[in-house]
């Protein structure tokens, strides 16, 4: 088994709003192995960016505050760390790609400018080395005349080329793990192919790990090598991605499976939504936070709150009822 590059233990983080405190992160564990995709899901709300904001300690404050846990990487708890050595980690260590690139670039610099400073930062690089290596980052990234491109401003290039911008950017230090926060929300289908591609690829030819946030499951599918389910700051479901697909045990996975369109279904069958909405930070239900939209939910549900456990080799869920339900997916 690959080494654990990261293991994030017990995480929790809340944000202190108007309308009271919102645990949007609760009691979060996972690990990330070197040289794997892993990936983070669930709907809107549920947490998933926080996480990844978390782990590189991105999180305003206030209104936001990690109250507990720890994230080990490369052995060190990155919470842990003065401002100075976490700041020397991002875009070295550890490279993330944001959701929105057009809000994540700088307007008024040109894409040379800022694919070299992380180089000159954290690679001692001469500015004539890291515009070099600059061009080869936009070339890596499959965007054309790229001598041209380096000389324009984000607003000059389309979504797709901003977002391989981005992707480049991440990659320039050579990080061993790459965090890709819902990186292709906002592009069409076949440009979201084409992204995912080429952080595959260029994670693959570098050995660095890969985390998704997504809520997309045809992406999981087909690139995470596992995956864990996020369901109002908790996580319900950890397993390897082909297992999940063929047997799962949490309602919520289910439920996000059925919502789906299959190839395998018959032509013309209806989706199954999940019932219900999500479910409000700050006035979470007694018991399950999803027992308002679960279908298995028994008495129990409504009183206790099922903790995350291993239920096989590889295999988490948190949920009382998970023998049924993977009888009757």
């Amino acid at each position: 088994m690959a080494e654990v590059l990261l293991k994030v233990k017990n995480l929790s983080t809340l944000f202190r709003t108007e309308g009271g405190v919102v645990q949007a992160v609760d009691n979060v564990s996972f690990e990330v192995r070197a040289g794997e995709t892993f990936a983070l899901v669930g709907e809107s709300g549920c947490g998933k960016s926080v996480t990844a904001l978390s782990i590189m300690r991105l999180i305003p404050t206030p209104p936001g505050e990690i109250t507990s846990g720890t994230v080990e990487f490369e052995g060190v708890d990155l919470l842990q760390l003065p401002g100075r050595e976490m700041r020397a980690i991002r875009g070295s260590k550890i490279g993330m790609i944001f959701q929105e690139p057009m809000s994540s670039l700088n307007p008024v610099l040109t894409i040379q400018s800022q694919l070299a400073e992380p180089l000159k930062i954290h690679m001692n690089l001469s500015s004539s080395a890291a515009n070099d290596r600059a061009e080869e980052l936009v070339n890596m990234v499959g965007i054309p005349d790229a001598k041209t491109r380096l000389q324009q401003y984000p607003h000059q290039l389309s979504g797709g080329q901003r977002q391989r911008i981005m992707i480049a950017m991440a990659m320039s230090c050579a990080p061993r793990l790459l965090i890709a926060d819902e990186a292709t929300t906002a592009l069409d289908v076949t440009i979201q192919a084409q992204i995912l591609d080429l952080m595959q690829d260029v994670t693959e030819q570098s050995g660095a790990s890969l985390l998704i946030i997504t809520h997309n499951l045809g992406i999981v599918a087909r690139y995470a090598d596992r995956v864990a389910v996020m369901y109002a700051g908790k996580l319900r479901e950890v397993s390897d991605a082909t297992d999940m697909y063929a047997v799962p045990q949490h309602p919520y996975t289910v439920g996000l499976l059925r919502s789906v369109p299959r190839l395998d279904s018959d032509r013309g069958a209806p989706l199954t939504p999940i019932a219900g909405e999500i479910p409000d930070l700050t006035d979470l239900p007694d018991g399950c936070a999803f027992n308002p939209r679960c279908q298995w939910a028994v008495d129990r549900c409504f009183v206790e709150d099922p903790e995350l456990e291993e239920i096989s080799p590889g295999k988490q869920v948190a949920c009382f009822e998970h023998a049924s339900v993977a009888l009757n997916v």
